[in-house]
This record gives C-alpha cells, structure tokens and sequence, in this order.
C-alpha cells in the first residue's frame, strides 16, 4: 500500500507543477497546423484559408498570398475580364472582413489539380459553399469554382496562393 501513495504523490507533484505525463510534449505538437492547416500541403493551404476567412483574420490571410498575387474575374455587367493585384485584394478582403459579422466557406469537390513534379507549383480547380452575412442583417449565399495557382519555392516552404481566378457566376 506503501508504494500505491507514493505513486500517487509522484502523479500529484506531476500535476501541481504543471507537468502532465500523458500529453505529449508542446514540441511534439504543431498546435497551428493542428487548427488552421498545414499550408506546405495543398489540402492544408485549403484549410488554412477556410479558417482565414471563417475567423475574418486579415493578417493571417495575408501570410497565403504571394507578393506577385492576381485576382481575375469575369465582369458580366460590362462583359470583360478584370484583375486586380496583392494590395487590392487586401483592402477588398480587409473590408469584407470587417463588414461582415460570419463568414462560412466549404471547400466542396475537387475539379482538378495538377502538381508539377519538382513540387513548386500547383493548380487547383476547386467547387465552394459561401455564406456572408453583413453587421447590417443582410445575407448572401453563393457557389461557385475557383482556379488557384498555388507556388512555393521549395517543398519545405508553404503554399502561396499566385493566381486565383473565380469561375463563379454569382
């Protein structure tokens, strides 16, 4: 019964000192990656952006983009094709952020992806769910695809996101 206490008081001194012999340690653990994706995988990046958007964190957003970033869309109301560069698109997406109270994306079926193989650049052809609701009560759910031309310029480094042209009709 002896020894039954004393592991009990080494299990106890454990824990008041804040070890805890069950969890691993904190540098076995990537608690980020864990949450938010890996972005040095493609799924991770995807990830990563979701949680972005979904949290409305600008900062973290920006860390996705690569200083060379271009948004393309089509313009249906004066039928031509736009584009806007890495400081438009923050200021668009510092906005959205800011004015809207939930942001839901869902990354839905995957259309295409092709990976080169040094593994430096890849493009993902990738459906979405998007629900926005504004602070002023307005709501605004759309689908749609979008293109993305992911680079990086090794294998250990994260994915940015090159090019992103929206396929969607909304």
């Amino acid at each position: 019964m002896r020894w039954f206490w004393g592991f009990i008081g080494i299990l106890l001194a454990g824990a008041w000192g804040g070890c805890n012999p069950f969890a691993p340690a904190l540098e076995d653990m990537d608690v980020w990656s864990a949450l938010a994706g890996d972005p040095r995988t493609v799924d991770g990046f995807f990830k990563r952006f979701q949680y972005a958007y979904e949290v409305r964190d600008i900062s973290l957003y920006e860390t996705l983009l690569d200083s060379s970033f271009v948004f393309i869309y089509y313009d249906f109301n004066a039928q031509i094709e736009r584009q806007w560069g890495f400081a438009q698109e923050l200021r668009v997406t510092r906005r959205l952020f800011d004015e809207s109270s939930l942001i839901r994306l869902q990354w839905n079926q995957r259309i295409a992806q092709d990976v080169i193989p040094e593994q430096t650049k890849a493009r993902v052809v990738r459906s979405f769910s998007l629900t926005v609701a504004l602070q002023n009560g307005e709501v605004f759910r759309g689908d749609g695809n979008v293109n993305f031309l992911l680079a990086r310029p090794d294998t250990l480094s994260p994915w940015r996101l090159l090019r992103w042209r929206d396929e969607s009709t909304f």
